[in-house]
């Protein structure tokens, strides 16, 4: 396949994607029948159908992929018809491709087009969920130092904000404390847990901090024990809460190194504004 035949191809796929309401990327069965040569809309029909089986054998909601809508043609005259389409997924595509006639050109290109798309589109995924964990953990390290700023004023120097802190995760993590939590995930000693934790366990932490932090300073709370037995509670009201929606903190595997993950999304960055001054 030459790269002039690629270049138009690539053009029309691109050409005739469209987005949702909610910013989803979507083709027409109709305009993909045309670029990937079928003639005949039942031929072609065939290959959805087979796609959709396909679709629901890997466990996905077919509906979700495959969303089946009514166009209305114009047959001249005035007159008008209600045809059957469909809106597709970036993924529906590929398992169209995928069960397409590999003899004919473009559904051999297709194959490797929404292959390599939805590989991008896991990347763009997988770098964004970086970036919200990266803004997770600086939110609770914001947090945590204006919690030790107002325990410090309310009578509590940095050991015993330390011992707060502690009897927080144990109230978080269902009776498991810091150095147990540390030890489950591998975590070396010298190191915050938190830098090890998925975004969702950060993100609690966070809250708990926060609501420790306001209601020390609302009703007043003066000294170590009365401050351990609030942030205790709020830690316990927060593992209650994402108890039922299914969430066991303690459960949840670690995430890589936080201090990898900002140096991965910083090398990223260097190389996007990189390649956008060769451009």
């Amino acid at each position: 396949m030459d790269t002039l035949i690629i270049n138009e191809m690539s053009k029309d796929f691109n050409n005739s994607v469209y987005i949702s309401d909610d910013g989803i990327e979507f083709w027409y069965a109709r305009d993909l029948q045309k670029i990937l040569g079928y003639a005949k809309w039942d031929k072609f029909l065939s290959v959805v159908n087979k796609a959709i089986e396909s679709c629901e054998t890997t466990g996905f909601n077919a509906s979700d992929h495959f969303l089946q809508v009514g166009k209305i043609i114009s047959l001249g005259k005035g007159a008008e018809r209600k045809i059957k389409d469909f809106m597709l997924t970036r993924y529906a595509c590929y398992l169209i491709a995928q069960n397409g006639d590999t003899s004919k050109e473009p559904i051999a290109f297709a194959q490797s087009y929404f292959a390599v798309q939805t590989r991008k589109q896991e990347l763009i995924e997988k770098h964004m969920a970086e970036l919200d964990r990266l803004k997770a953990r600086k939110k609770l390290k914001d947090a945590e130092n204006v919690f030790s700023g107002v325990l410090y004023e309310h009578g509590v120097d940095d050991k015993g904000f330390a011992r707060i802190r502690s009897k927080g995760d144990t109230a978080l993590f269902g009776g498991n404390s810091t150095n147990t939590m540390k030890k489950k995930l591998d975590v070396p000693d010298k190191r915050p847990l938190a830098d090890f934790l998925p975004s969702i366990t950060i993100t609690a932490k966070q809250l708990a901090t926060e609501i420790t932090t306001h209601n020390v300073v609302k009703d007043n709370l003066n000294g170590e024990q009365p401050i351990t037995s609030e942030h205790v509670i709020n830690n316990k009201a927060v593992r209650n809460m994402l108890k039922d929606r299914g969430v066991i903190p303690e459960n949840l595997p670690p995430e890589t190194d936080i201090k990898k993950v900002e140096h991965k999304v910083k090398s990223a960055e260097k190389k996007l504004e990189a390649d956008s001054k060769h451009k």
